[in-house]
């Protein structure tokens, strides 16, 4: 995952068929989507269907939101970060996320593309089901809603300024985890667990060095 230098233009080439090569882009648009409706339904088939209480949806959908930004950190930190002298685990770590690290601009890669998703989705929702039966038609949405939340936030992340100045800790959290270290900074949607578990930048003591930060943006 170290690269000398990362590239302000074009986009990496994942595959050789340009047919493959088309199904690893996507807009976040197609992803909201398609999952909306899935997350509509499932919600309303858990009240009128399965009668739990909407007191009891909202609940679990919550929960479920709030596992994602947990699940997040440790797929970011655990797996996207994996370091391995194999060159197949090296390949597909660079599939995955590396090729982000170093293409910081390509906004077609920052969600994972239909086809792929609905596949990792559908083997989510089963080992879910293993484990929770019914309420996973609650906690399902929740975690989907999770992951679309946070695909969003990495969006604007590399597209705008932070809104609120709120955001802004949030934002130079993930900035300074490009340019500063990847041992750091995992959290994208939350940075909650960055403090928890102690990888979080001490924003106070880091330096914003501006002109590092424009080269993780999107081109206007």
């Amino acid at each position: 995952m170290k690269f000398d230098k990362i590239k302000n233009k074009g986009q990496a080439r994942l595959f050789e068929s340009r047919y493959l090569e088309m199904l690893t882009k996507t807009h976040p648009l197609v992803i909201w989507a398609m999952y909306v409706p899935i997350i509509s339904y499932m919600l309303y088939y858990s009240n009128t269907t399965l009668d739990f209480s909407i007191g009891r949806v909202v609940t679990v959908f919550l929960g479920a939101m709030f596992f994602w930004t947990l699940f997040e950190y440790i797929m970011h930190r655990y797996l996207f970060h994996f370091s391995s002298e194999n060159p197949r685990i090296k390949r597909i770590i660079y599939v995955m996320h590396g090729n982000h690290h170093e293409y910081p601009r390509d906004k077609q890669r920052l969600f994972m593309p239909p086809l792929p998703s609905l596949i990792l989705a559908s083997t989510i929702f089963g080992a879910q089901y293993f484990f929770l039966r019914e309420y996973t038609f609650m906690f399902f949405p929740g975690f989907i809603l999770g992951y679309l939340i946070y695909g969003s936030m990495h969006y604007a992340i590399h597209a705008w300024n932070p809104p609120a100045r709120f955001l802004k800790p949030l934002w130079r959290n993930h900035h300074l985890h490009h340019y500063k270290g990847e041992e750091k900074g995992f959290g994208v949607s939350s940075s909650i667990w960055d403090h928890i578990f102690g990888t979080g930048f001490d924003l106070e003591k880091e330096k914003e060095d501006k002109e590092k930060v424009r080269d993780l943006m999107f081109n206007k």
